[in-house]
Formats: structure tokens, C-alpha cells, sequence
């Protein structure tokens, strides 16, 4: 059934055009009564799975999409039921993106550079971030080119991940998932035992990545050669993936080739979950070179039963230092009185009665370099480094989330003196007092628990959060995470450093001005800068020219910061409100006497 243009919809939306017809629903472009352009599904009740729907009979893809908002995830706009024909249909109304489908441009054109495919799997890995981080986390299941959408409505497309037809809830029983009809390149190979998980969805993401780099996803398969059989083609596959991975050469076809990439994915593709990477903000810091992703073929693994390799690694913290962090003087030296001072002579600290912190929180703006910077304080401080997340720390199973917490203090305290950095703390130890699962309640009554006197075990603990105000009030007490620091937007000093910093070992034009590239970016994060010197990077590649101030001025003139500014005051708010709780800490003094 097609709707004929000019059908109106609940009252509300003009059918103006039909998409296209998929196995459970049609989809039409559609216009609302408010005058503007919105996608339209329309489900045919009858022949859904009944895995689609939740307990209460709800459909389960316009349930996620009510409760999601990312700027990589389509937008939900409304959703009812309609009478067509006699019959009863469910529709979905999403946010119009004007753009094309991932599949569609790579059928027309292929990409040139590696920056390009980067930015693109980056969008979706930041989508697939937030879902995996809710407190029940969402799997898509079917990242395909086909459901990432390129919205070209900007100066820079925007991947953004669309159709949640095969999404479940991390939690739901694995016969909820049904993979009728689903592309199995793309599906990671515990999937075809119905189990999926957060590690499956970021294998797809690997596959897709394949596919832009070789044109065709890893290990393929025509599949419709096995359409009479879902079984042979499930066989075929998982017998295809037992033989080694053969990568082309790619440096002829890509001006900026990396040879980490090949590494990269091979670690996303890898047929065992537990040597894939461990969460997409993993995925997402080895894509930008923050951490290094050996070749896999040449890495020799030790396992035991009771050392799982997907377990938080402890390593001897390597590097420069703060030498590698532009400007933030006054918070490095703020932090070498507080607290590296006190890591590194705990007896002199303890002559003037001044105990070693337990802790500190990093909190601020995104892509202000908080996992950048505590990298390096480990560096500064010489101890031995954790790297945790929440997707490293939480299970599914009961009681298995508080048992990986104290694992990893145990370990800690084994090969102290240890740092333990945990990368978006709200996500692991949300605020006890809200909605959050009993299970992760659990997890913060555990880590309480461990963080007990840390300090004198050799142990100090950095927690890092974009959103200070969602972690546990108890977390933020004196005896946990003792010291707070605010990261923001890179002062003057600091951006001309990342300028001079990016822009070195590029073909650059003469008359480079970095005073004035920092004044022009102004309340710019970190990450802004160096989207800013890539983009550049990029025109003058493609014009076959040197680096300009021209170009740098034209990016900045129509690039905005990813922070608008009245994120940046609410973060100022919170610091304020922070530093005068401090204060009042500091300046309570037991009272004496009787009541």
C-alpha cells in the first residue's frame, strides 16, 4: 500500500512523496501542519515481530526515539496510530534531514581522504557513545550504510544514525532479538547466537569503516545466493571469518594515508568480543590518534581464567608530561601543590598534617582535553596508569559491576603506587537519588566503599565527567574525590599553542599569524581547533595549495564552537557553585559545647 500524494495523516501530515517500502513499514517525506518537512514511517502492525514491541505493547523503536536526543541521532518529532484502508497503522514522525544516506553517496562517489571517512565514523560513534552510556543501554543492531544519514544541511556534513527497527535494550532477554531480514556482513558473529551487546554495534561500525576504505564490508558474502536458507548463509559467514583478514594496500588510493588505520580495523572487526575495542569512546580516541591500537597479527596475548582481557589494564604511565599540555599554567601548577607534590613526598605532607588527597574530578565543557590531560598527569606523576570506563567496569549480570570495581582496586593496590582514571564518572556512579537502575546504585555504594583511606594505599583516583551535577553528592565529599579542578576553553595562550602545534609539519603559506588565529577563536574548545586546522588542511589539499591565513580565517569565519555559549555559562555556574561548597567545607569547625 502506497499512500497517493496529498494524504493527510492524522489531521496533521500531508503525504508529499513515498520513499521507499521496507519489510515492516513505508516510509514518505511528508509535510506538518507548521509548514515543515518531517519523515514519516508507517508500520503495519500485522507484520512486526512481536520482539518489536515492549511488555506494554508498545513499539519499541518509537519508544528509544521518545527518549533519545543526540545530535547524531535522528530526531524524534511525534507518533500515533492511523486508520488506512480499515486498517490499523502506527506512525513515526522524525525531523526531516536534507541530505543522503551513507549507502547513496558511496554508490555515486567514493570518499578521497581519510579525513573524510574519519569525521564520518566519528558522528557515529558519538551517537552509538550515548546510547551505550544510558543508564539501560540502547544496541541499534543494524549499522549499515543504509541507516547512517549525511545531513548536509551545514558547511560540514553530519552523520547521523537513523532507523532503530532492530534496537533493543542492553537488558531485554536475547529472544528479543530477531535478525530476519537483517544484512549479516555487517552483524557481529556472537549476534547469530542472538547475543548482541554494545561490542557487537561497534563491530558493524568496524565493518562499515572496511567498506569505505575497500568498497566491500570484511569477509563478504553475496547474500542472495543463500536466500532460500538462513542457516547456510549464517554458516557461510561464520566459515568465511575463521579465515585471515587479507587487507589491500591503501596508500595509493588515500593522500593522507595512515598505516594505524589498518590496525584499527582489525581491532573493531576482531571475531572475539573481548579484543574488539571495549567501548566507542575507545573506538573514538584511537580514530584521533590518542591512543595507539597495535597490529593485532603481531600482538602476543597472555590470558587467565581470572584475568579477563577486557578488564581495565594497568601500565607504567610514559610520556612527556604536562611538556605536552598547551598552557593551563596556573591549574598545572595548582596541581603540583595539591597533589603531585603529595603523591611524591607523602612523609613531609604528613609532618605538617596535611593528608594525601584521595582523589580529583576533572569536569568541564566537552572536548576541553580532560582524558588528554589526565593521560599526562600520570606521565607527570610517574605512576602506574588504569584507563576504566563504564562500559569496561558495567555488566549486565547482578552483582558482576561491583565485583569488576573491586577486581581493579585490587589489582591497583597490588602494583601501587597506581592512578586510576575513570572517563565519564556520571555514567558509572549517577546520583543515587535519581532514576537511575538499582544496579548502578550498587556500583556507587561499591566504589564508596573501595575509595575508603585509597590514599594510604597507594592508590589516587581521576574521575572525568562533562556533567558534574548527575555524579553522587557522596563522590564529591572530602575522602573521595578530594580535589575538583575545572577544565575550560583554552585560554589565549593555550590556543595559539595548538595552533603553532597542529599546523606544524604542514605545507604552510608565509605570514602565518597565531596572535590573530587565537583572538578569532575565543571560547573555542580544544577539539574546535584542531577540527579547524584539519578542515583547512583539507581545502588546501584539494586546491593543491599551501596552508593560508585566508583559508584559517574563512574555516573560522564559518565554523561555530561545538559548545555554544550558553553551555559555557552554565558550566561557569557549576564551577562557581562547586568552589563556593569548597569554601563552605573548608570553613566549617566542629562546635563545642552541649545541646
Amino acid at each position: 500500500m502506497n499512500l497517493p500524494k496529498n494524504t493527510l495523516i492524522d489531521g496533521k501530515y500531508t503525504v508529499l512523496l513515498f520513499i521507499k517500502n521496507g519489510k515492516n513499514a513505508e516510509t514518505y517525506r511528508v509535510k506538518g501542519t507548521d509548514g515543515k518537512l518531517y519523515f514519516l514511517k508507517l508500520f503495519n502492525f500485522a507484520h512486526l515481530h512481536r520482539s518489536a514491541f515492549d511488555a506494554n505493547n508498545n513499539l519499541l523503536e518509537i519508544e528509544f526515539l521518545k527518549a533519545i536526543k543526540h545530535p547524531n541521532i535522528v530526531s524524534y518529532k511525534d507518533s500515533g496510530e492511523v486508520i488506512v484502508e480499515d486498517k490499523k497503522y502506527g506512525y513515526l514522525v522524525l525531523d526531516f534531514i536534507a541530505g543522503e544516506t551513507l549507502a547513496e553517496h558511496i554508490a555515486r562517489e567514493s570518499f578521497s581522504t581519510l579525513y573524510d571517512i574519519r569525521q564520518i565514523m566519528l558522528g557515529v560513534l558519538n551517537g552509538l557513545k550515548y546510547l551505550h552510556s544510558l543508564p539501560d543501554p540502547i544496541i541499534h543492531n543494524e549499522i549499515i550504510p543504509q541507516n547512517i544519514m549525511l545531513d548536509l544541511s551545514g558547511d560540514v556534513p553530519q552523520a547521523k544514525i537513523i532507523d532503530f527497527g532492530y534496537a533493543r535494550s542492553f537488558h531485554q532477554s536475547t529472544k528479543a532479538y530477531n535478525k530476519e531480514g537483517l544484512n549479516l556482513n555487517y552483524v557481529a558473529s556472537e549476534c547469530f547466537n542472538n547475543l548482541y551487546s554494545p561490542q557487537s554495534d561497534l563491530f558493524s561500525v568496524g565493518a562499515v569503516l572496511h567498506q569505505l576504505l575497500f568498497g566491500l564490508p570484511p569477509w563478504f558474502k553475496d547474500i542472495s545466493r543463500y536466500q532460500a536458507s538462513r542457516i547456510n548463509i549464517e554458516e557461510a559467514i561464520l566459515e568465511e571469518r575463521q579465515r585471515p583478514l587479507v587487507l589491500p594496500d591503501i596508500e595509493s588510493k588515500f593522500i593522507d594515508y595512515e598505516s594505524s588505520i589498518l590496525n584499527i580495523v582489525k581491532k573493531a572487526i576482531h571475531n572475539d568480543p573481548e579484543e574488539r575495542f571495549q567501548s566507542a569512546n575507545e573506538f573514538i580516541q584511537a580514530l584521533n590518534g590518542e591512543i595507539e591500537v597495535p597490529d593485532i597479527d603481531t600482538v602476543q596475548r597472555v590470558k587467565s581464567d581470572d584475568q579477563p582481557s577486557s578488564k581495565p589494564k594497568i601500565r607504567k604511565a610514559k610520556g612527556k608530561g604536562f611538556d605536552a599540555i598547551a598552557g593551563m599554567n596556573e591549574l598545572k601548577a595548582q596541581l603540583k601543590l595539591d597533589v603531585i607534590d603529595a603523591l611524591h613526598n607523602p612523609e613531609e605532607y604528613a609532618k605538617y598534617g596535611v593528608t594525601i588527597p584521595n582523589g580529583m574530578l576533572l569536569y568541564g565543557p566537552p572536548g576541553c582535553g580532560k582524558t588528554f590531560f589526565a593521560k599526562h598527569f600520570a606521565e607527570e606523576v610517574g605512576f602506574n596508569f588504569v584507563l576504566a570506563t563504564p562500559s569496561t567496569l558495567k555488566s549486565r549480570y547482578v552483582n558482576a559491576t561491583q565485583e569488576n570495581i573491586a577486581k581493579m582496586f585490587e589489582e591497583a593496590e597490588k602494583n601501587a603506587p597506581t592512578i586510576i582514571f575513570i572517563d565519564e564518572i556520571n555514567e558509572l556512579l549517577p546520583n543515587r537519588d535519581s532514576d537511575a537502575h538499582e544496579m548502578s546504585k550498587s556500583a556507587v555504594n561499591e566504589m564508596l566503599a573501595q575509595m575508603d583511606r585509597t590514599g594510604e594505599k597507594g592508590i589516587f583516583i581521576i574521575g572525568a565527567t562533562n556533567y558534574p551535577d548527575m555524579i553522587d553528592p557522596a563522590m564529591l565529599r572530602a575522602g573521595r574525590l578530594d580535589k575538583k579542578f575545572y577544565l575550560p576553553p583554552p585560554d589565549f595562550a593555550a590556543r595559539k599553542t595548538m595552533f603553532e602545534m597542529y599546523l606544524k609539519n604542514r605545507p604552510l603559506d608565509f605570514g602565518m599569524d597565531y596572535d590573530k588565529l587565537a583572538l578569532l577563536t575565543e571560547n573555542y574548545v580544544s577539539a574546535d581547533i584542531e577540527f579547524l586546522v584539519n578542515e583547512t588542511a583539507r581545502i588546501a589539499l584539494k586546491e593543491k595549495s599551501r596552508i593560508t591565513m585566508i583559508q584559517l580565517e574563512n574555516t573560522i569565519r564559518t565554523t561555530k564552537p561545538s559548545v555554544p555559549l550558553n553551555e559555557l555559562k552554565k558550566f561557569e555556574e557549576i564551577r562557581a557553585k562547586m568552589n563556593s561548597e569548597i569554601i563552605e567545607q573548608k570553613n566549617k569547625r566542629p562546635r563545642v559545647g552541649f545541646i
